[in-house]
């Protein structure tokens, strides 16, 4: 046989074997398997871990819960994980490498709004569903994606509510809204220079004064300079975000150099764990929450319960309380079984117009799609830390707690 079609011929058979094996790869017999490439090396490590854990503890359940029916055939779930290591083109990578090697056609977000931003080309391109549970970026729903849905409320609102906060404060007291002064301090990626945007409107809103309006260092391991700064311009508010590094940082050399501000709102601190780490300077910070276990959303599948149930059932699986980046990661799951049994069907469009239609409530919220993926069913919320435990404060109106302000010195 001639060398050059003998070439041929054997690439072609490995071509016919990649594409057959594309197209089984998502169900296997009774196993559909998602993917995901997830941060279990770098600097999002942390909040990587509690992405995977929050998964994997909603594969467990539905698994040894029998599995799901469609069409009267049941199935389990599976994921197949790479380490996308805190990289945005290492996640951008990846996503390309599960849809075109592993014949993935269901994907799960990654950890952080900039791996998102990174992943959502190459899933949209290929036109796979994408459900994330950690993206919370605005601009991640303004490209006119078609296949991305975010769990999880957008990351500007996430201390929007520490503003409102203090203006319903400052009223009680009869400040003038015009003197109140607020320093943000934000870390430079799409996910804190959004929590920044929401904030900074508020306080435009409100005309209050933004005295200070910083990025923090790209380390995150020090903040010195900044809370230097602080001491001397006296602000009302001060904003921190820069997910769970940041978090512990501001925790920790807000106490070591004794700053005070009356009121002090950050990000990632249950995953940052600072009530723990930094009991000290973490007493009555505020801290944005998608969710919290006395919230009273419960499954409408029963496959957690509530709240409480949820935590219970994590922290005996994994010797922890579970962080909001756990929870909305098991309800990613969740909402993925649902439009499958919907769908009827694991045919990718089929399920993502499913997805699009969703309206279910779970242990961590209700989660309903606006049309360009975003949940607008599911609120923030602010959690203030007392006596090294986690109280919901704000909105007022489902505080369990009364708010302590200001913060003692």
């Amino acid at each position: 046989m001639n060398k050059k079609i003998s070439k041929l011929i054997l690439g072609f058979s490995a071509l016919t074997l990649l594409l057959v094996g594309s197209a089984t790869a998502k169900v296997d017999g009774d196993i559909v398997t998602l993917g995901a490439a997830v941060s279990l090396t770098g600097k999002y490590s942390t909040n990587g871990k509690h992405t995977k854990n929050g998964y994997d503890l909603a594969v467990k359940r539905i698994n040894e819960n029998g599995g799901f029916k469609v069409k009267g055939k049941t199935y389990k779930i599976a994921v197949k994980y790479y380490d996308d290591e805190s990289t945005p083109a290492r996640a951008a990578q990846l996503a390309e490498r599960l849809i075109k090697q592993d014949g993935i056609q269901f994907m799960l977000g990654p950890y952080s709004s900039g791996l998102t931003k990174a992943m959502a080309p190459v899933t949209e391109n290929y036109k796979i569903p994408m459900i994330e549970a950690n993206g919370a970026s605005r601009s991640l729903f303004t490209k006119g994606y078609k296949y991305l849905f975010a769990i999880l409320t957008s990351a500007d609102q996430y201390l929007a509510g520490a503003v409102d906060l203090l203006a319903e404060k400052a009223k009680e007291e009869g400040r003038s809204l015009k003197t109140l002064k607020v320093a943000v301090a934000v870390e430079n990626d799409p996910f804190s220079l959004d929590v920044r945007l929401g904030a900074v409107e508020k306080v435009n809103k409100y005309k209050m004064k933004l005295v200070l309006d910083e990025k923090l260092p790209k380390s995150l391991d020090d903040m010195a300079a900044i809370l230097t700064k602080v001491r001397a311009l006296k602000p009302d508010l001060l904003i921190v975000s820069g997910h769970a590094k940041g978090a512990a940082t501001a925790a920790r050399q807000i106490d070591q150099f004794r700053v005070y501000v009356p009121m002090v709102a950050m990000t990632h601190c249950d995953s940052a764990q600072i009530e723990q780490k930094y009991p000290v300077g973490a007493e009555n910070i505020l801290c944005a929450a998608q969710w919290h276990k006395k919230l009273t959303y419960s499954d409408d599948d029963n496959l957690f319960g509530d709240g409480n149930d949820y935590v219970d059932i994590f922290t005996r699986e994994y010797g922890y309380s579970p962080p909001y980046q756990s929870a909305e990661s098991s309800t990613a799951i969740q909402v993925y079984v649902d439009a499958f049994k919907r769908a009827g069907s694991f045919n990718p469009q089929k399920v993502r117009n499913a997805i699009a239609k969703t309206k279910l409530q779970s242990f961590y919220g209700n989660v309903k799609f606006n049309q360009y993926g975003q949940n607008i069913a599911k609120p923030m919320v602010l959690l203030q830390v007392i006596n090294s435990e986690y109280n919901v404060v704000a909105p007022t109106k489902w505080a369990s707690t009364p708010l302590i302000y200001p913060r003692p010195k």
